[in-house]
C-alpha cells in the first residue's frame, strides 16, 4: 500500500514539473537560429507554405513574432496562430485588445486565432516587420477571430486549422508531447517543435523515429535551452538584459522535426581496421566489443566507436541520434523494449535468474530487474538504441 502511495506521489510530482515547463516560452534567438539552419539546406523550405503556430499567443509568442517579421523573406503564403484562453503569460506584453483600446491593464484574454496573408510597409519606415503586422491587424480586425473553445490544440477548431496548414512550428506542452506528435503525424503535417530530450525514447514516440517520421532538429541537442518565464516565477536562472524577462534553463530540451536538413546527411566517421577495435567473435579484452547477454547485438559505448566492418546489430547511446544519418544507418529498436516479438532479444530473465544475478554480483540475497535493459555479465547498461549499417545490397541507393 505504501509502495502504491509513493508511486502516485511520484506521478503527481512529475505532472507538476511538466505543468511548470508548459509555462516556458521560447526565445526569439533560438527560433531564428533553428529556422535559419533549414534555409541553409533549402531556401524554399517555407516558401508558399501555410505556417501554423497552434500553441502561441499573438504578440506574446516569439514564434509568431519571428514568422510575422520574416513573412516576406520566407515567402510564406499564410501565417496562422491560435492561443489558449487564460494564458499565464498573457499581459506581460501588449496584447492586441489592449493595443487597439489603449487599455494597458493586464488581463487574461479569450482564445483567439490570427491569420496573416501579407505584410506591407504600412507605417512607411522602409521596413516590413512586426510593427506593420500590428497596424495591419488594427486596420483589419476581421483577421482576428475569437475562438468558440479554449484554444486547446486538440479542439475541433484548432484541428480544422491544422488540416489547412503545411508546417506547424511551436513549443507544445511538454506534458502532452506524445499526444501532440501523434496528432501531427496522423494529419500528415510537417513540423518543427520543441520537446523534452527524453521524449525521443518514449514508447509512443520512438516508433516514429524508427519509421523515419520524426528526427532531431539542427540545434540545442544535449546542451539545453533557455526559456522566458512569467514574472511570478521565483526560481529562474537570470534576467535577460535586453528584454528584462526572467529566464530559466531547461537542460533536457531540444528541437524535433520531420523537415529535412543538412546535418542528417553528413556521414559519420567510423572505426577502421587500423583502429584495432574490430569486432571479433570470441575475442576478449579491449580489442573486442562486448556482446549483450540478452540481445543479439554488440555494445558500442559511444558513437565514435561504431565499427565500419560489422554487419550485425549494435547498441549505441541515445546521443547517437544527433549524428544519425538515415542513408548510413537503420534504426531497428531499443534495448528497453518490452515487445515480446523483438527479433533481437535472445533471453527473458526469470525471477530466479534475477536473484541469482544479484547474488553473483554482491554475494547476498537480492534481485536485479534485468528484463528492461541490455545486460553484460549481470550488469545492466544505460539506454541503448539498436542500429545496423545500411548496405547498397539491401536496396539503398545512397
Amino acid at each position: 500500500m505504501a509502495r502504491d502511495g509513493k508511486a502516485v506521489l511520484n506521478r503527481g510530482l512529475t505532472a507538476a514539473r511538466e505543468a511548470k515547463k508548459d509555462e516556458f516560452y521560447t526565445r526569439y534567438v533560438d527560433i531564428q537560429k533553428e529556422v535559419e539552419a533549414y534555409l541553409e539546406f533549402d531556401q524554399e523550405t517555407f516558401r508558399d507554405k501555410v505556417v501554423y503556430c497552434n500553441c502561441d499567443d499573438p504578440f506574446e509568442s516569439n514564434f509568431f513574432k519571428y514568422f510575422a517579421a520574416n513573412f516576406n523573406r520566407l515567402g510564406l503564403r499564410k501565417l496562422v496562430t491560435t492561443s489558449r484562453k487564460g494564458s499565464t503569460i498573457a499581459g506581460m506584453q501588449l496584447t492586441f485588445d489592449e493595443y487597439i483600446q489603449g487599455n494597458r491593464t493586464p488581463k487574461r484574454p479569450n482564445a483567439v486565432a490570427v491569420e496573416i496573408e501579407e505584410v506591407t510597409d504600412l507605417n512607411g519606415d522602409g521596413a516590413r516587420d512586426i510593427e506593420d503586422v500590428r497596424l495591419f491587424l488594427e486596420q483589419n480586425p476581421h483577421r482576428r477571430t475569437r475562438l468558440q473553445g479554449d484554444g486547446d490544440f486538440r479542439s475541433p477548431e484548432c484541428v480544422a486549422l491544422l488540416r489547412e496548414a503545411d508546417i506547424v512550428v511551436t513549443n507544445p506542452p511538454f506534458s502532452l508531447f506524445s499526444e501532440y506528435v501523434s496528432l501531427l503525424i496522423q494529419n500528415d503535417k510537417r513540423f518543427l517543435i520543441i520537446g523534452n530530450t527524453n521524449a525521443i525514447t518514449y514508447q509512443d514516440v520512438f516508433p516514429h523515429v524508427m519509421a523515419n517520421q520524426l528526427w532531431l532538429g539542427c540545434t540545442n541537442f544535449n546542451v539545453g535551452m533557455f526559456f522566458e518565464v512569467p514574472d511570478s516565477y521565483t526560481k529562474f536562472h537570470h534576467i535577460d538584459e535586453a528584454t528584462g524577462k526572467k529566464m530559466a534553463r531547461v537542460s533536457s530540451s531540444c528541437w524535433y522535426t520531420n523537415l529535412d536538413h543538412g546535418r542528417r546527411h553528413r556521414p559519420l566517421s567510423l572505426m577502421t581496421m587500423s583502429d584495432n577495435l574490430r569486432y571479433s567473435p570470441g575475442l576478449k579484452g579491449k580489442e573486442a566489443y562486448d556482446r549483450y547477454d540478452n540481445y543479439d547485438a554488440i555494445e558500442v559505448g559511444t558513437y565514435k566507436e561504431i565499427p565500419s566492418d560489422f554487419d550485425g546489430v549494435m547498441g549505441v547511446p541515445v546521443t547517437f541520434l544527433d549524428k544519425y544519418n538515415p542513408d548510413q544507418f537503420e534504426i531497428v529498436g531499443t534495448l528497453e523494449s518490452s515487445n515480446p516479438d523483438n527479433p533481437y532479444r535472445t533471453r527473458w530473465y526469470t525471477v530466479q535468474d534475477q536473484k541469482d544475478s544479484f547474488y553473483r554480483r554482491f554475494g547476498k540475497a537480492g534481485n536485479i530487474p534485468l528484463n528492461m535493459s541490455g545486460v553484460i555479465n549481470d550488469v545492466k547498461v544505460y539506454k541503448r538504441i539498436l542500429i545496423r549499417h545500411r548496405r547498397p545490397a539491401e536496396g539503398d541507393n545512397s
